[in-house]
């Protein structure tokens, strides 16, 4: 049945669905994993990368400014961090468009731009791509996490339609289900960011695809508040510090290997 109705985006079916924004929300149900906590103190996003390989140059992530392969999570502005889910060549599409929009809000008003704000942008621009012919809807999703002085911090989740929502706790791409039944049991309203930490690794390493964490399938990104500046402070793990993370909380691979050499 669908066949008939899903050759442009433009095209609502009799059950008034558009097929290709569904289409669209499958793709990113394959993609790896993206998972965010709000806590009282700050945002902890973590993301699986489903790009590994011992060939790949990873030295940017290694030296390079902010850390993280560039390939799952993004400084948008200094308030605001992304993770994507989804098709990657879209994504670094819509973090250009979203960074622009920032740095334009930052030179028009002098002040950072509320997340919400941002997130409507890129929304707009989105529910744009389902409304007209010859377009396909962007195949990604985001989640925002952000800090403004006046609603101080959030995260967001957007999809292809347009449509976003804030949360507390929540996760797009694979296995999202059972990630979203893990946190639903384990979150607490007055979370700190150290906690947020743990639970957001624990719930990695039960949902990502991969036997064991590492940080060359995990990206890692926290933002806080400096406590001198009071300005918003966004941290995006570089490959030690997301190992040495990893041991902290007894989730690296380093110990298993040494159990199972020992035994």
């Amino acid at each position: 049945m669908a066949r008939r109705y899903d050759s442009r985006t433009t095209i609502f079916s009799p059950e008034g669905r558009l097929y290709q924004i569904e289409y669209a929300m499958e793709a990113i149900s394959h993609a790896g994993t993206v998972l965010g906590v709000l806590a009282k103190d700050g945002v902890v996003l973590a993301a699986e990368k489903k790009v590994t390989g011992k060939l790949l140059d990873m030295s940017g992530a290694k030296e390079g400014g902010y850390g993280g392969s560039g390939e799952k999570i993004f400084l948008l502005n200094s308030n605001v961090i992304a993770g994507v889910a989804g098709i990657t060549a879209d994504a670094n599409s819509l973090v250009n468009y979203a960074r622009t929009a920032a740095q334009r809000h930052l030179f028009t008003y002098n002040e950072d731009i509320p997340v919400e704000m941002l997130a409507q942008r890129l929304c707009d621009m989105k529910q744009g791509y389902t409304q007209y012919g010859g377009l396909r809807p962007f195949g990604v999703s985001l989640l925002y996490a952000g800090y403004d002085p006046h609603y101080e911090f959030q995260l967001y989740h957007s999809d292809p339609s347009g449509n976003y929502s804030g949360w507390k706790a929540t996760c797009i791409g694979a296995n999202n289900g059972t990630a979203q039944s893990l946190l639903k049991q384990e979150y607490k309203d007055d979370i700190t960011v150290e906690e947020a930490i743990g639970l957001v690794l624990r719930v990695m390493s039960k949902t990502m695809d991969s036997t064991t964490l590492g940080s060359e399938k995990l990206e890692f990104a926290v933002l806080t508040l400096d406590q001198n500046t009071k300005r918003p402070k966004a941290k995006i793990y570089k490959p030690a510090e997301i190992d040495a993370l990893l041991q902290q909380h007894d989730l690296g691979k380093k110990d298993d290997d040494a159990e199972m050499t020992g035994a």
